[in-house]
């Protein structure tokens, strides 16, 4: 099953989609657990806030984002299914062997390896959904393949937050790491790769030089403007990711596997809903006037820092979980667009490339600073456990800033677009 597929069937399509949607929520559940492990880690391990900032978000990211680039030039121009196996059966390798982690160094050290294997996986998956699907079902297909991050979100917290307190968080690392290197051969030998540019106009080029690359990225105002949105909302989203469940152990007092339970309901439910309606609103609505797309993405995004302040600032647990599942919802609306319109903006040689670059931008400031900066702030502000409640409010105004990017990148979207 490893030759190109020539004519995609509507069942090879589902297929393909359903595969990659396996893979992607193995990638944010190995991802999330360390979120929701951080809880007894910092007990065992006696980390601080910034160290667990360091841990979950600049380390993870500065690896993950800079070593996705050069993946993503092998996905352009070799298999992008050996690509996506490789890159599964080696960060589920690292996951189980960071149950084995005595220090804060050698848990840094475990999480670079599983950087390395997830850095590989989503450009490759992104260049594969853009040659089974023509660009007016692009971001509906990368709307429905994105609902693995909530529930890749979800089941890390599920699996992580449940195991951790029946057993413990190593027993938790070791268990969901095994499962994903038993799947990388699975993976291998039901995939199949699609033509290369099978949708564009003309014969599929060979990959363009990386700085021929760059340079038409800094040729495109909107594409950049996207990068910079993109960026700035991954701040806020990743302080939300890797902090909510310090936030209501906390200052609301629940229990481990109940902020398991409800952080899985909250972000996963919350994060599907956006996900799709981001895809598939900006399909339906920008089918005729392209440039709406960032604009609906737009305003969804400054709609995040009023809901977030709610979740942060309420003393009603309840109010605050409600508030949570609104906040998940619209930082999520983003996904399917963002990358549905960055994939059109270019070429088909150098969609993977692209995709690494949004990555870069995204992770290496978003997660990198987001979850890291929180946890300075909170130690810095020193009013004990009110400091995280105060430092994740103050991150929740970048919102405001990632949404006016997007409706910035509308005002050059379609001409852009043209080119």
């Amino acid at each position: 099953m490893g030759q190109a597929a020539d004519t995609p069937t509507t069942a090879s399509r589902r297929i393909a989609l359903l595969v990659l949607i396996v893979v992607s929520v193995f990638n944010y559940l190995d991802r999330t657990v360390i979120s929701i492990l951080q809880v007894p880690i910092k007990r065992d391990l006696s980390l601080s806030d910034a160290q667990l900032g360091a841990l979950t978000g600049l380390t993870f990211a500065l690896f993950y984002s800079t070593l996705g680039v050069p993946i993503a030039r092998l996905a352009d121009r070799y298999s992008r299914r050996i690509v996506i196996a490789g890159s599964l059966l080696l960060w589920s390798a690292m996951t189980a062997v960071s149950g084995f982690a005595g220090s804060f160094a050698m848990l840094v050290f475990f999480r670079i390896g599983v950087a390395l294997g997830e850095a590989g996986s989503i450009p490759a998956s992104h260049s594969m959904i853009a040659d089974y699907y023509p660009p007016e079902r692009r971001a509906t297909a990368l709307g429905i393949w994105g609902l693995a991050l909530p529930i890749g979100v979800m089941l890390g917290y599920l699996s992580g937050g449940w195991l951790a307190q029946a057993i413990d968080w190593r027993a938790a690392l070791w268990i969901i790491g095994g499962i994903g290197v038993v799947l990388a051969p699975i993976v291998l030998m039901m995939l199949r790769e699609p033509v290369r540019g099978r949708y564009d106009a003309g014969p599929a080029p060979d990959a363009m030089p990386w700085r021929d690359g760059l340079a038409l990225m800094a040729r495109r105002p909107s594409l950049l403007l996207l990068f910079a949105g993109g960026a700035l909302n991954n701040v806020v989203l990743s302080v939300a990711l890797n902090w909510n469940a310090p936030f209501y152990t906390r200052l609301h007092g629940m229990a481990l596997g109940d902020v398991a339970t409800a952080l899985s309901l909250m972000t996963g439910l919350g994060g599907a809903i956006g996900i799709f309606l981001g895809g598939w609103l900006t399909d339906r609505i920008g089918a005729d006037k392209p440039h709406l797309r960032p604009v609906l993405t737009g305003i969804a995004l400054i709609a995040v820092t009023p809901a977030a302040l709610v979740q942060l600032l309420s003393t009603s647990t309840t109010v605050s979980l409600i508030a949570c599942a609104v906040t998940v919802m619209l930082l999520f609306f983003y996904y399917a667009p963002i990358i549905a319109m960055t994939q059109t903006l270019v070429p088909a040689s150098m969609r993977a490339f692209t995709s690494s670059i949004l990555l870069l931008s995204v992770n290496l400031i978003g997660l990198g600073l987001g979850p890291w900066l929180t946890g300075v702030l909170s130690d810095v502000i020193g009013m004990g456990d009110q400091s995280l409640r105060y430092a994740m409010a103050a991150m929740s105004f970048v919102g405001i800033f990632a949404g006016s990017c997007f409706l910035l990148a509308a005002r050059y979207y379609k001409k852009d677009l043209a080119k």
